[in-house]
């Protein structure tokens, strides 16, 4: 859940406030929050989004905060963005004409997406995924299994029974069950056929992973709920 927003008036994200609190001074300009464009209220920078303008004059989402160029920032929602783009905020924000796409606000959920399909990519190279029914319940066994992912369309009747392992072993933990994925983007990442249930293993690369699809969730979502940590809901299948 995104923290409460808080006014620029108290002073917080003062390198956006230099240039009419909006601009940035570019990607590796320092500052722990920014100011959204749309709700003008100050958020730290993990729950916001950062844009650009192309050199076609294109507004482009620089989801990763590494593009040339001074940005501006936008809460990281679905909504906030359709938002912008319907209101002109963006060509208030870079003070000048720019060049809104309509569907902005899908091309920049389609990198998060990418973004978490790279990451558990990376996670598969590193050894860190245990594709696979009888993989994911063997590697259960151990202590070492940070999250269960089941593809979209998978076999709930797999997923109870996964979970349930997990409960036996370990009623006192929770764990993080990532399902927004098809079994075709499970397929792509992992290079191999037919992933349905994976268990994810401890380590840097699912760190990222589990951060950048949290970020995909609540983007979806509006930032009103993590629906990535469903302990409650796995207990009531």
């Amino acid at each position: 859940m995104f923290a409460a927003a808080r006014p620029i008036e108290a002073g917080v994200a003062q390198d956006d406030a230099k240039d009419g609190a909006e601009l940035d001074g570019g990607p590796y300009a320092r500052g722990r929050e920014r100011l959204c464009i749309v709700s003008r209220a100050a958020r730290p920078v993990a729950e916001l989004i950062r844009f650009v303008i192309g050199p076609d004059g294109e507004v482009v989402p620089d989801v990763k905060g590494k593009l040339p160029g001074r940005g501006v920032w936008v809460t990281a929602s679905r909504e906030t963005i359709e938002a912008a783009v319907k209101r002109h905020a963006f060509a208030r924000g870079f003070k000048r004409d720019v060049r809104v796409p309509a569907d902005l606000a899908l091309a920049t959920e389609r990198l998060l997406e990418r973004g978490a399909l790279d990451a558990l990519a990376m996670a598969g190279k590193a050894g860190l995924v245990a594709a696979g029914f009888a993989k994911a319940a063997a590697a259960l066994e151990r202590d070492d299994v940070v999250a269960l992912v089941h593809a979209a369309e998978g076999s709930a009747d797999g997923a109870r029974k996964l979970e349930a392992l997990w409960r036996r072993r370990t009623p006192e933990k929770t764990l993080r069950m990532i399902e927004f994925l098809t079994s075709a983007q499970l397929d792509l990442a992992l290079g191999r056929p037919n992933v349905v249930h994976a268990a994810l293993l401890a380590g840097p690369g699912s760190d990222t992973f589990l951060s950048r699809s949290r970020r995909l969730e609540r983007f979806r979502a509006g930032g009103a709920s993590d629906r990535g940590n469903k302990a409650g809901a796995a207990a009531a299948r």
